[in-house]
């Protein structure tokens, strides 16, 4: 008896101990959540072990949420969402830096998802919410605090590589691939409303865009992609009001496709719930097995479905020999060789041509750049182009298709070192004595020559970097048939009307006197050729022989925007409401990029109808940077020696208060008020009520006859269209006389985009006070200046 009773004390204290044990330290078997997971949450590799790892479930069972291993170490772990039927891995928080098995997943009691390492948080999704949540279409969200289950951070928002069923792929998104053998990666985004393929190299390459691709079906017309997904069997591509413009059909089969972007730059699209030949499609992007930036290794030249060979210049190792001919330059010396004939680069359809000019001189500009591997001239158009990273080469059948001819660097071996090495020294130390000594001369022969204005152009010309292509005035005679086609007249010259031999339009701007001239041009060339965007006007090129100056820009097929909306008969092609809403979006948005977009802050200083150039789409293009002035962000500069047109500008040309980027905001509200009128805003042919029109404006604002400041001879649904409404509306808050009113033009563009509110404007300024004002400027002709 006594026995029986000590062994069931033993029991009992064992339970107790057991008890305090699991109490006091965290279970290495926790239980799989489903569906959702609540702030104060932490989970590690070994908590859910019994889990594999996964720690958080879909209500369908279809996704699951935690911890795999690394391909090549099972011991490092990613944190991933993972498709359970295929143990396909979707999305992954920190691929370049996995963890450990005891390393903590997070989600505080404030609703904040972190995974640390060693201690150190290397992945946040730095919010506060009251909800995880993995949703059934695969994506991870985190709610709000709101009564409204607002999501405030998705997994969607932040591809990796793979794009799912019903996820919105949008422009600044990225998808990125794992890194190749050679730890090359490949990028997908949307840029300047084109869907891009591009090579991580030091310099970015493009190797396919979805425009350039014929296989994609048209479903209307139009080339601005806002965002894209992945709906039944087809990719699609919509443009910003949601209307589908292109797409990929993926398969006859009707299933849930993803695509993977492959470390082999190859997107290709695999059915989640496919079995055997329905797991994956034929389609692949891009379509040539050579089109992609190494299907070979570097230098390698690939052709014939993908067989690959070697340069003959750089047989047997098919390696230049160095990493970089800027490494250690001293230690050895470059040769540049030709490669085989008929050589193409996957790279070439969408390069920026470096220079347009001769093969000596391409050869040239390649030597003198140590960071330049290769080279490609084309020998029809004389473009040049200057690689400082090589992938591989394409070979057609035809040597001569290509129309190219390449030359590469290659390591020399020094030899030997004694005799010719101080051979070499004498050499060298003569030959730079007489450089020294005849550029010298020539040095002085130009001072004497020259004017010193225009050689401080020169260095200017020389020392800027990502210039466009530097043309030839006889090349730009012929090309424009000795200025015969006159298209306009801008800003301090001509357009001309010109056509390169490979068939490419352009417009030729023909600067006319060097004194004023010379400003522009240095204003456009440094400013225009830097940036690219849409809704901006293309510089594609400069000319500066002698006191020749000229600009080269992308051709706008239907002129600039006064010739439609300013009519002279009534039988005059009249454009639509749409039309003229796209444009005014447009033009928004081409401003907000030079607003707030660019490194250093763009002000315009001329926005006018004269100065919206249209494609033959209509798509709006700001053009004529001249009048342009750099600012920083945080500061605002008075301008002396800038003026705009007259009708234009903003009442603080006149006040002398400060110009910034809110003055152009009021000539974009002047522009937008023209658009939606079809009327000049000062026309001294109307009545004097209607005169002034931008005052009339407000007048029937306040009276509620919205109608009347529409152009009567358009037809439109203004009851039932509430962008009319909110046009009228944005214009009036953008010629405010109180610039701190005027919205930003990023504003403008969410605005008329519908993403917030436009509340009724003020009675404003122009009503009373400024009316007056703006009449007063009206006829201060002096603020334009001589043009």
């Amino acid at each position: 008896m006594g026995t029986k009773h000590w062994f069931l004390s033993y029991v009992v204290v064992g339970l107790f101990i057991s008890t305090l044990l699991i109490m006091s330290k965290p279970c290495l078997c926790d239980i799989q959540y489903i569906g959702t997971i609540s702030p104060g949450m932490e989970a590690s590799p070994m908590s859910f072990i019994d889990e594999k790892s996964k720690f958080l479930v879909s209500k369908d069972r279809n996704f699951v949420f935690g911890f795999v291993t690394t391909v090549n170490d099972n011991t490092k772990f990613l944190l991933a969402i993972v498709h359970m039927a295929s143990s396909i891995v979707l999305w992954t928080a920190n691929r370049a830096l996995p963890v450990s098995n005891v390393d903590n997943f997070v989600f505080d009691k404030k609703g904040n998802a972190y995974l640390q390492r060693n201690g150190t948080v290397i992945w946040s999704t730095n919010t506060i919410s009251k909800t995880m949540e993995l949703q059934d279409t695969g994506n991870l969200v985190l709610l709000g605090n709101d009564d409204n289950n607002t999501v405030i951070w998705q997994s969607f928002s932040y591809p990796t590589d793979t794009l799912m069923p019903s996820q919105d792929f949008k422009e600044g998104m990225k998808l990125t691939s794992e890194p190749s053998s050679n730890n090359l990666t490949y990028v997908l985004e949307i840029k300047s409303g084109d869907v891009v393929l591009s090579a991580g190299f030091k310099t970015p390459q493009t190797y396919w865009t979805m425009q350039n691709d014929n296989r994609k079906t048209i479903n209307k017309n139009g080339d601005v992609v806002a965002f894209a997904n992945l709906s039944d069997n087809s990719w699609r591509f919509y443009d910003n009001n949601k209307s589908l413009l292109w797409q990929f059909i993926v398969s006859d089969i009707h299933a849930s496709w993803i695509a993977v972007l492959g470390k082999d730059g190859v997107i290709t699209f695999s059915n989640l719930n496919g079995t055997g030949s329905n797991s994956d499609a034929s389609l692949r992007i891009p379509r040539d097995p050579c089109g992609t930036p190494e299907p070979c290794d570097p230098y390698g030249i690939c052709s014939n479905n993908r067989m690959c060979s070697c340069p003959l210049v750089l047989l047997p190792s098919c390696k230049p020999g160095f990493a970089s001919p800027c490494d250690d330059e001293s230690k050895r010396s470059v040769e540049f060789l030709k490669v085989d004939d008929g050589l193409g680069y996957f790279a070439l359809d969408f390069l920026h041509p470096y220079s347009n000019t001769d093969l000596s001189s391409c050869q040239t500009s390649c030597l003198g750049n140590c960071s330049c591997l290769a080279m490609f001239f084309h020998r029809s158009s004389g473009n040049c182009f200057l690689l400082d990273s090589v992938g591989s080469f394409q070979k057609s059948d035809d040597a001569d298709s290509s129309g190219y001819v390449s030359y590469i660097k290659v390591a020399r071996d020094g030899g030997q070192r004694s005799n010719k090495h101080i051979i070499v020294v004498v050499i060298v130390v003569i030959i730079t004595f007489l450089i020294l000594l005849f550029m010298g001369v020539l040095y002085y022969k130009k001072k004497k020559r020259l004017p010193r204005e225009n050689s401080e152009e020169e260095n200017f010309l020389e020392n800027l970097t990502g210039m466009p292509i530097r043309f030839r005035y006889k090349d730009l005679e012929v090309a424009t048939n000795n200025f015969s086609v006159k298209l306009g007249q801008g800003g301090f010259g001509s357009v001309y009307k010109g056509l390169l031999p490979d068939g490419t339009e352009l417009a030729v701007k023909k600067l006319e006197g060097i004194g004023q001239g010379k400003k522009e041009f240095r204003a456009e060339v440094s400013i225009i050729g830097s940036i690219h965007h849409h809704n901006l006007v293309r510089l594609k090129g400069f000319c500066a022989d002698g006191n020749h100056r000229l600009l080269v820009y992308e051709y706008m097929a239907n002129n600039s925007l006064d010739k439609w909306i300013f009519k002279n008969k009534k039988s005059e092609f009249l454009l639509d409401w749409d039309t003229r809403f796209s444009i005014a979006l447009g033009t928004a948005k081409g401003l907000a990029y030079l607003h707030q977009e660019c490194d250093s802050k763009i002000v315009h200083c001329d926005i006018k109808p004269e100065n919206v150039l249209l494609d033959d789409h209509f798509i709006a293009k700001v053009s004529d940077f001249g009048l342009a002035k750099l600012m920083n962000r945080e500061e605002s500069h008075v301008f002396t020696t800038l003026r705009g047109t007259r009708g234009y500008l903003a009442p603080e040309w006149i006040t002398n208060y400060a110009i910034s980027e809110k003055s152009d905001v009021y000539s974009y509200g002047m522009v937008l008020l023209e658009i939606i009128a079809g009327r000049k805003n000062y026309d001294p042919n109307e009545t004097s009520e209607k005169f002034n029109f931008p005052r009339f404006a407000f007048k029937m604002m306040e009276e509620g006859k919205m109608r009347d400041i529409i152009d009567s001879e358009m037809k439109i649904d203004d009851e039932n269209d509430d962008r009319v409404h909110c046009a009228i509306n944005v214009a009036l808050w953008c010629i405010q006389e109180d610039m701190s009113m005027r919205p930003s033009m990023t504003k403008v563009v969410q605005m008329l985009e519908g993403l917030c509110t436009v509340p009724k404007p003020p009675k404003s300024s122009n009503e009373g006070k400024t009316s007056s004002s703006s009449d007063a400027y009206l006829s201060a002709v002096s603020l334009s200046g001589p043009r």
